[in-house]
């Protein structure tokens, strides 16, 4: 897997990483959130990236490496890199703080210091591994972390408790919306 800051090209190849990561969420019952159409927008990915803060994971399709049991090959947007073609496979924001919506909680930080928020990971169902990467690769870069999620995403609930982040409260979106709020 090779994490790279993404860049305004890849945007038509992100589509479909982010209409699969909803399609989980639908079926694991989460209905509500990334509901908006065409959510997350393109200015939303661009602002990302002009922060420096957008990323895309790739793997090369005979990669072993994401693809689990079925050696399903995944191929949405390729370069040759070295001879090696390399598929998009996962996006995440990694950005650094302040983050607005974080300024109020109903709850307490661990921690008033400086701080890395993820946001908007989406991965394809078919490659494993990507929340692992996501963390390490973020735990490398900032020594407190942030994340939030949809009370409804039970399987991103699941991933962040089981990688060591701590409840912290609820926050609320621009829109008004509340999100379970984690620190580590």
């Amino acid at each position: 897997m090779v994490i790279r800051l993404a860049t305004p090209a890849d945007i038509p190849a992100l589509r479909p990483v982010f209409e699969a990561a909803k399609a989980i969420m639908r079926a694991d019952g989460n209905h509500d959130q990334w509901s908006a159409p065409g959510f997350p927008d393109d200015s939303l990915l661009l602002r990302d990236i002009a922060r420096g803060g957008g990323f895309v994971i790739e793997i090369s399709p005979r990669d072993p490496l994401g693809l689990g049991r079925n050696d399903k090959t995944i191929v949405i947007s390729s370069e040759a890199e070295g001879g090696v073609e390399k598929s998009i496979v996962a996006y995440f924001a990694l950005l650094p703080s302040p983050e607005p919506t974080y300024d109020v909680i109903d709850g307490a930080w661990l921690t008033d210091g400086p701080y890395g928020v993820i946001h908007r990971m989406a991965s394809y169902p078919e490659v494993h591994g990507i929340f692992s990467t996501v963390i390490n690769y973020a735990a490398s870069r900032y020594k407190h972390l942030r994340i939030d999620t949809h009370r409804d995403n039970r399987i991103m609930r699941h991933l962040i408790e089981k990688h060591g982040f701590t409840y912290c409260g609820i926050i609320w979106l621009e829109d008004g919306t509340e999100r379970l709020a984690y620190e580590r």
